[in-house]
């Protein structure tokens, strides 16, 4: 089956940074700011949005691999960007380059590897039993 989805494709998710988000809430730090994996949720948030208006019913993309660097701190009450833009098709495989920005500048980037699923198939796959 071939995808609506092509190199260029981007969006750009946005959220203001709240105790939520921040590093000591999350427990991947001690301090009260803008969390590295709050961040790189809001990458894949982004990436996902890029492509998922143009997927066919029934289908999704699941994260695979994340490589970013967070590059500087975010306080509480900044506003905080990330433009996800897909750089290349393989198949099922999208590669996303991603970067985060706040109201003072760059705060992140990287790549980000999403697939293509079928959203039932997979869900039959991988629905663990209890």
């Amino acid at each position: 089956m071939e995808f609506n989805v092509k190199p260029g494709m981007s969006f750009t998710a946005t959220q203001v940074v709240v105790y939520e988000d921040t590093a000591a809430k999350y427990g991947s730090g001690l301090i009260e700011v803008y969390a590295t994996p709050a961040m790189i949720a809001l990458m894949e948030n982004a990436a996902l949005k890029t492509v998922y208006s143009h997927l066919p019913e029934g289908y999704n993309t699941v994260g695979f691999e994340i490589n970013v660097r967070h590059l500087k701190p975010t306080p509480i009450g900044m506003k905080v960007e990330c433009t996800a833009t897909l750089k290349e098709v393989d198949n099922k495989k999208l590669i996303f380059q991603v970067v985060a920005h706040d109201e003072e500048g760059k705060i992140g980037e990287g790549t980000h590897i999403r697939y293509i699923i079928n959203t039932q198939k997979f869900l039959e796959k991988y629905t663990f039993k209890k």
